[in-house]
């Protein structure tokens, strides 16, 4: 089963968390890896398949820049054969719109079929890539990250816990859930999300538990 680590802080790092979050959470076993951060200039993302290891080992040849705001993600593959471009985070095409997935999207084909029509590009096999793609839809239609989130995930039929970041909306995660745990921890100055308590201990025993059909906004 997947793994999820999210953090959202003013100032500082939060990319050591996050990895060490997914840590806790390799019980679950996994084939994939990933992290996506914002940066000045935008998103930055690093996926490796096989062990967090390979992605320690990926991140200490090709480093992340710090930030206050990551998303850290482990994939047991569903749709898409294990590899380094079906792991998460996926973005969508623009890469302005980053998300990481746990669940599955039953009719993520015909939302592909779609989305590619409206002139999206796919770069993964994923279900998952497709709500980053549908997100983004919304988003450059002028709606707010939370509410083009709402958008697409009334549009999806399936299983999801989701946390989605916008580079036009540095600081900020949007969280949902259907059918898929999702937790949110709060922290002094920090926000967190997780797909289970124990990622987060070492920071926070202060939880949230979101219900399915709820969202919520992390700054």
């Amino acid at each position: 089963m997947c793994g999820i680590v999210a953090a959202v802080r003013a100032e500082g790092d939060v990319v050591a968390d996050a990895i060490a979050g997914l840590k806790t959470l390799e019980y679950r076993g996994y084939d994939s890896a990933g992290v996506a951060v914002m940066t000045g200039d935008g998103i930055a993302v690093r996926r490796k398949m096989g062990k967090i290891a390979a992605l320690e080992k990926e991140l200490a040849s090709n480093a992340l820049p710090a930030s206050p705001q990551a998303i850290a993600h482990t994939r047991w593959a569903t749709h898409g054969a294990p590899a380094d471009r079906n792991a998460h985070p996926h973005t969508d095409d623009s890469g302005r719109v980053v998300v990481v997935h746990n669940g599955i999207i039953e009719n993520y084909i015909e939302l592909r079929v779609l989305l590619q029509a409206q002139g999206h590009a796919f770069s993964s096999d994923t279900d998952s890539e497709v709500i980053a793609h549908l997100i983004s839809h919304y988003h450059r239609g002028g709606a707010s990250l939370h509410a083009a989130t709402r958008e697409a995930i009334g549009k999806v039929h399936g299983a999801y816990a989701l946390v989605v970041a916008s580079a036009d909306e540095p600081g900020t995660l949007v969280v949902a859930r259907h059918d898929s745990p999702l937790v949110v921890g709060v922290g002094a100055g920090v926000n967190y999300a997780a797909s289970d308590m124990p990622a987060l201990l070492g920071q926070t025993r202060d939880f949230l538990v979101l219900e399915n059909g709820e969202t919520a906004v992390l700054t």
